[in-house]
């Protein structure tokens, strides 16, 4: 059982692994083609959050943007691999922060062809959320039954 659940999280996180280094090995001097796909995404998404929510969202450089990506996904998946409450809340914090940005379907209209691929990855990625959150509460149901529990007095 102990191998099947290293094997599932280690596939799990996989995902995460790959593509922080996939970010890391493009990034070069200027931020790679990420940093080109994301920089209006993010311009879009902070003028949104602005608009809506009347929260003054500081400037901030694309490139430390992507760092922050790859050490979350990093080590995130890295600690996510051998169990670790803190990599799959590191995992969590990327996919809560950088999901709505990435995929923001809510720019376009239901008819575009770009709304229904980018709601679809979007929803994607919700359910990885959905599933580093059960893992979160299952670490955290499992600590605190470890800690109720009492050893009793042997008796001879």
């Amino acid at each position: 059982m102990g191998f099947t659940l290293f094997i599932g999280r280690l596939l799990f996180a996989s995902f995460f692994i790959l593509s922080a280094y996939q970010l890391y090995t493009e990034f070069g001097t200027d931020g790679g083609p990420v940093v080109k796909i994301l920089e209006p995404k993010l311009n879009v998404f902070t003028k949104l959050i602005t608009l809506k929510a009347g929260i003054k969202v500081p400037e901030v450089d694309t490139k430390h943007v992507v760092v922050a990506m790859i050490v979350l996904q990093g080590f995130g998946g890295i600690g996510f691999i051998f169990g670790s409450y803190l990599g799959a809340i590191l995992l969590a914090l990327h996919q809560l922060i950088f999901t709505p940005v990435l995929y923001d379907f809510y720019n376009y209209d239901a008819e575009d062809t770009e709304f229904s691929l980018l709601f679809s990855k979007f929803t994607q990625n919700m359910a990885l959320l959905g599933a580093l959150l059960y893992f979160i509460g299952m670490k955290h149901s499992i600590s605190l039954r470890k800690s109720r529990k009492t050893p009793k007095a042997k008796t001879n």
